[in-house]
């Protein structure tokens, strides 16, 4: 049963990570393009953490943590450039 579960939430993830996909394509700007690339941080993440439960690998979670913590980093980057022109004063 729980492998059914994980199997239906890879899939829900795998089509949220489609969408986003298709949203960068059509995003009327460039705010819209990034908290894009932001949600598909999050579903990548969420993916390598599913993907990881049901193979029952443990070393899965430390790239998850990483990835997520470097997609925080690059939509900070990408905000601060679009509120003031640079990111390094």
């Amino acid at each position: 049963m729980l492998d059914h579960a994980l199997t239906f939430a890879i899939g829900c993830f795998a089509l949220a990570l489609l969408l986003n996909l298709i949203r960068i394509a059509t995003a009327p700007g460039f705010a819209d393009r990034v908290l894009a690339v932001d949600t598909m941080t999050v579903n990548v993440t969420a993916l390598v953490i599913l993907y990881s439960a049901r193979s029952g690998s443990v070393f899965s979670f430390e790239a998850a943590v990483i990835f997520a913590m470097t997609g925080f980093v690059s939509t900070m980057a990408f905000c601060k450039y679009l509120l003031r022109g640079s990111i390094v004063e």
